[in-house]
């Protein structure tokens, strides 16, 4: 039996230990301002490379479905010589409800002024519910969300992986993110009915601090098959 030079512990230690920065991931450049809503195809520009994976998440998580766009992305780097631009991935922002991923799509703003921490069940490392949008731009004291995920104690190694697996990070390296339309406008009749206001004011809130870079299309459903057709792997999470 052939034993690999590499061994598994070096390289999941590779993966969780470092931040952005230290783990040597391709970035592909700033990123762009908030897009339209758009009806088309348009948002594939956006998804560059020759490797290209829709992640399909309506859950949030915990934020691990970050982590596995991180891992695609990374690995295709480290373990099998992708240059910048070579690989691209696709998240999704969709459903509604305490377990939804929808919620990762807005800012901070949103997230203090309609208590999202609170709606989505999230809590600092303090026992408080998040007043930002902790998968954005999360910090190593947010990785006991990772933990909390696995039902696991409390593991250390995962303070450089949050940090890289964040929605911002991730833009960097080359990730697309959209925002299911039908979802956001189902989403505001939840907030509404929960008493944070009209609907149509939600709506109209929400759609103005959607994280930049991140695109408004008008189904998921729709935008999957989209992806498929146009030779877009596919990876349920």
């Amino acid at each position: 039996m052939t034993t690999s030079k590499t061994p598994r512990r070096s390289f999941l230690g590779g993966l969780f230990a470092a931040t952005a920065a230290a783990v040597s991931l391709p970035l592909t450049g700033l990123r762009a301002e908030s897009a339209p809503h758009q009806g088309g195809t348009a948002w594939m520009n956006d998804v560059k490379g020759t490797h290209r994976c829709f992640f399909d998440f309506p859950q949030h998580k915990n934020g691990f479905p970050l982590l596995h766009i991180l891992n695609y992305i990374n690995t295709y780097s480290a373990a099998m010589g992708a240059k910048p631009g070579d690989v691209g991935a696709v998240g999704s922002f969709y459903s509604f409800g305490a377990g939804a991923s929808i919620g990762m799509s807005v800012d901070d703003e949103m997230w203090a002024k309609y208590g999202l921490g609170e709606y989505f069940g999230l809590k600092d490392a303090n026992g408080r519910a998040y007043t930002r949008n902790v998968f954005n731009s999360p910090t190593a004291d947010d990785r006991h969300l990772f933990s909390q995920a696995l039902n696991s104690p409390d593991l250390p190694m995962f303070g450089g992986a949050i940090v890289a697996a964040g929605i911002k990070s991730l833009q960097g390296m080359g990730a697309k993110f959209l925002l299911c339309n039908n979802a956001l406008n189902g989403w505001t009749f939840d907030l509404e009915a929960r008493g944070k206001g009209a609907q149509a004011d939600i709506l109209k809130d929400l759609t103005a601090h959607v994280l930049p870079g991140v695109t408004i299309v008008p189904a998921m459903v729709i935008a999957i098959e989209q992806a498929q057709t146009a030779g877009i792997a596919y990876n349920k999470q």
